[in-house]
């Protein structure tokens, strides 16, 4: 399938940079509705440096954090705004979180973001992540929007 955000569109719409980028491409999306990301896991992964050696298995709390990037791309796009704008999700709070398989290199993660409710600046989104059509996590996210301090050089 065609990507609808190519990584370097991605690299625009969230803040993030290697290695803590966990989005590679954006499948479809959307506006205000859901957004549907994928993340490569290879190999080559930091973490799997000492997670674990011998058995390297994808950290529960990264697949959480990639779901959040899917989930922040989802409202940027929503809002027609980008980081650069001035414009920050801050991530504010998790329910649900279920893991049900472990996600090892090789997987590619299909990250699935749908927009719940926004209230103020609070936003909740549903996020699953599945490998190969299985879930292997899923959770309620909450993010709230703020904006950046203009940075003053005087």
């Amino acid at each position: 399938m065609k990507m609808v955000m190519d990584i370097q569109e991605v690299l625009k719409y969230l803040p993030h940079r290697p290695p803590f980028l966990l989005i590679d491409g954006v499948k479809e999306f959307k506006h205000s509705d859901f957004l549907v990301a994928i993340k490569n896991v290879t190999m080559n992964e930091p973490f799997f440096v000492g997670h674990f050696p011998g058995e390297p298995v994808m950290p529960g709390v990264l697949i959480i954090e990639a779901l959040a990037q899917a989930g922040a791309i989802l409202a940027y796009k929503s809002i027609d705004q980008l980081p650069s704008d001035g414009v920050l999700f801050l991530f504010a709070g998790i329910e649900n979180a279920r893991f049900r398989k472990v996600v090892k290199p090789g997987d590619q993660l299909q990250l699935e973001a749908k927009f719940l409710w926004e209230k103020r600046d609070l936003w909740k989104i549903e996020g699953r992540a599945t490998v190969d059509g299985e879930v292997v996590c899923s959770a309620d996210l909450m993010s709230f929007r703020t904006t950046k301090e203009p940075k003053n050089d005087s």
